[in-house]
């Protein structure tokens, strides 16, 4: 995983890198261009010098000159052996020689030779004190690229500030139209530079999707309200039919179906709603929603999906468990995970357990694979056993649910024998 670093220390980073690397690039550089252009001055002067001295004493031998810095010797090829051993060989030209002198200390010289006619010249000059400011040198451009990457640091970190600056202002602009709920207007507040291009560009995106919403809201709102107007007929209607004495038990029964049909489609509406709102509504002050009796409701009402299948359902409740959430919303919920159970399961049994600020929907169906528990939960997504009808949205519902409310809805298999596990942990 690509580690992230945020742009101001990226900036702060490259700007030093770039400012110490130019500054050891160019001492770098300065050394070497010294060095050379020295090397080059001094072999040129000496080889001048031994030059001038050779002629001087062929044509005046009886005129000694006279060096300060230098030291000088002129032999005939007949007394050559009076040069020291090290110059002896030499052809014309410079060299360079290493000595050691009186001290023991190591010293580095440059002895410029000239043969003609029968004279041989040589012109010493001692390097080492020229080898000493080379060092000193060096120390010091050393330091000065240290200093210059401690100015680049400060420079980057207060021109990181001031590029950033317009960044820093629009991401907090925009955490503010969060808090409060509505945006302005951006581009205004900001220069016509490419922070302002990107304001423009977030007003046209806040425009468009303000304008999806509004549309989204507004479709919701009118078929909530169109549908609630059939289905509170529908319930009345049938409340009306249930009071007529000459109705038989399975018209009764039928009946009874259809006003718990249309409780379940107004829930329905009502939890969609609060979804296409993203807010909580919680139930009136003071009162609480008893999962367990929500539970029963929800399975009565599924009991018809067994289709007579040879299921038995069983609710196990070992103690009050409250919400603070509407009757519908947790209805919604359940509907959802019961309904699953009983529709994946052959034979056998559906548990719902309502205990320890929780709820357990435990089935025998065949069960889920661990790694497609998570997936489940996901729009359009089905099970490998899914048969029938469905588009795999009511898991994804329900989990939009659970957070709107910050409860916990996960998915798992049963570890003794086939079958799953859904919950929804309230704590």
């Amino acid at each position: 995983m690509r580690s992230r670093r945020k742009l101001r220390f990226r900036l702060v980073v490259t700007f030093t890198l770039f400012g110490l690397g130019l500054s050891a690039l160019f001492a770098f550089a300065a050394i070497n261009i010294r060095a050379r252009v020295e090397e080059q001055l001094i072999n040129s002067a000496l080889q001048d010098e031994v030059d001038a001295l050779n002629e001087k004493v062929r044509t005046r031998p009886n005129e000694a000159p006279q060096f300060d810095i230098l030291k000088a010797a002129t032999f005939s090829d007949r007394t050559i052996y009076k040069a020291p051993l090290a110059w002896q060989p030499l052809d014309s030209g410079v060299h360079d020689i290493y000595d050691t002198d009186r001290d023991g200390k190591s010293r580095h010289y440059k002895v410029a030779v000239r043969r003609t006619d029968g004279i041989i010249s040589f012109l010493q000059f001692d390097v080492s004190r020229d080898e000493l400011g080379k060092r000193q040198l060096l120390t010091s451009v050393i330091a000065a690229v240290f200093l210059f990457g401690l100015f680049s640091l400060v420079l980057g970190v207060w021109l990181s500030s001031r590029v950033l600056r317009p960044v820093t202002d629009l991401a907090r602009r925009l955490r503010d139209f969060r808090r409060l709920g509505k945006a302005e207007t951006l581009a205004p507040h900001f220069a016509d530079d490419e922070v302002g291009e990107l304001a423009v560009a977030l007003d046209e995106y806040a425009t468009r999707l303000t304008s999806v919403v509004e549309r989204d809201r507004e479709f919701n709102s009118d078929v909530s309200h169109e549908l609630r107007t059939p289905l509170a007929v529908i319930a009345s209607t049938t409340e009306l039919l249930q009071g007529s004495p000459d109705l038989t038990d399975k018209l009764r029964e039928r009946l009874k179906r259809i006003e718990r049909a249309s409780r379940q489609a107004t829930e329905l509406i009502e939890a969609l709603l609060l979804l296409s709102r993203a807010e909580r509504r919680g139930p009136t002050r003071g009162e609480t929603t008893d999962v367990a009796k929500v539970a029963a409701d929800v399975i009565e009402s599924q009991r018809p999906q067994m289709g007579g299948k040879p299921i038995e359902i069983e609710l196990v409740s070992d103690g009050k468990v409250t919400v603070n959430a509407p009757a519908s919303v947790l209805s919604v919920a359940l509907t959802n995970l019961i309904g699953n159970a009983i529709k994946y399961t052959m034979e056998g049994s559906v548990t719902v357990r309502v205990a320890d600020g929780r709820v357990e929907v435990i089935d025998t169906g065949p069960g889920i694979k661990p790694e497609d528990a998570e997936k489940l939960f996901q729009r359009g997504i089905r099970g490998e056993s899914a048969t029938g009808g469905g588009a795999g949205l009511g898991l994804a519902i329900v989990r939009r649910l659970c957070d709107l409310y910050e409860w916990d809805v996960a998915l798992r298999p049963r570890p003794d024998m086939a079958g799953a596990i859904s919950t929804i942990d309230f704590r």
